[in-house]
């Protein structure tokens, strides 16, 4: 096992393991993004509207993996849920969480 498996696991792994347990995937790109192509069934609310949505995202009792365009919005949204108790991993960008799923 190299040593970045050793420090932060295997994404695959993980997302596996959140899927497992019935995660929703919460897309937090612009509508426009989102629009234009996104994983089927996955959640919207954008980055901007994460910090208010918190109770309604407490309220599914799931695990939640974020995914944006990169990974840089989706780890900002995990960081957020995380902070407020809920069970979250930041899944990257959408085409490549797709991909894994």
């Amino acid at each position: 096992m190299g040593l970045f498996s050793f420090l932060f696991g295997n994404k695959a792994n993980k997302i596996k393991e959140f899927t497992d347990k019935g995660a929703i995937i919460l897309d937090v790109r612009s509508k426009a993004e989102y629009d234009s192509g996104a994983i089927p069934g996955s959640k919207h609310i954008p980055l901007q509207q994460i910090q208010s949505k918190v109770a309604d995202i407490k309220k599914w009792n799931k695990p939640v993996i974020t995914c944006c365009a990169s990974g840089m919005r989706s780890g900002s949204a995990a960081a957020i849920l995380r902070s407020n108790g809920i069970e979250v991993m930041n899944g990257g960008g959408w085409q490549s969480l797709y991909g894994k799923l």
